[in-house]
């Protein structure tokens, strides 16, 4: 069983609960998400599998739950080897912000600890996602606009958070 460190929201632990517990009473705890960029500032994106959350859309590359005592950092690493097939070599911390939804059945009011992956290695897929695509911004810009539905929730809300520059 999984377990996930209880937070407030200012990121102190209060406590922890398997990851079960945490979505069915809604209690809050991390998750990293990250963003990937390519030496040509193109965004690799994912399409989530049918069985998850946001399924059939495009999302951030790598999120994940942080496991409890996990440091962030080693929980991204760990999650990008898992959902992309390589270590991140370069990243960097955008920031955090709190995301609650009731998704798939359950209460998910997740701690957001956002980051930026610097890489051009190509990703190998694990069974979450189904595809994988670069955007350039202005591919981005325009889908966000005009095929709002092709990318998932959690996406929108992270680029309205840290990347309003993106809506057109």
């Amino acid at each position: 069983m999984e377990y996930v460190d209880i937070v407030d929201e200012q990121n102190n632990v209060i406590g922890n609960a398997s990851k079960a517990d945490a979505h069915s009473k809604g209690l809050l705890h991390r998750v990293v998400i990250s963003e990937v960029h390519d030496t040509k500032n193109r965004w690799l994106l994912v399409r989530q599998a049918n069985d998850r959350q946001d399924g059939g859309q495009f999302v951030s590359p790598v999120g994940g739950h942080v496991t409890s005592t996990e440091d962030p950092k080693d929980a991204l690493i760990r999650e990008t080897e898992e959902e992309l097939g390589f270590k991140p070599k370069q990243f960097s911390f955008i920031g955090q912000t709190i995301f609650n939804r009731y998704v798939l059945k359950r209460q998910e009011d997740h701690l957001f600890m956002l980051y930026d992956i610097r890489s051009d290695v190509l990703p190998k897929l694990n069974k979450e996602a189904i595809e994988y695509r670069y955007f350039t911004e202005n591919e981005l810009k325009k889908g966000l606009k005009y095929t709002p539905k092709l990318f998932g929730d959690a996406f929108h809300f992270i680029v309205d958070t840290f990347f309003p520059h993106l809506r057109i």
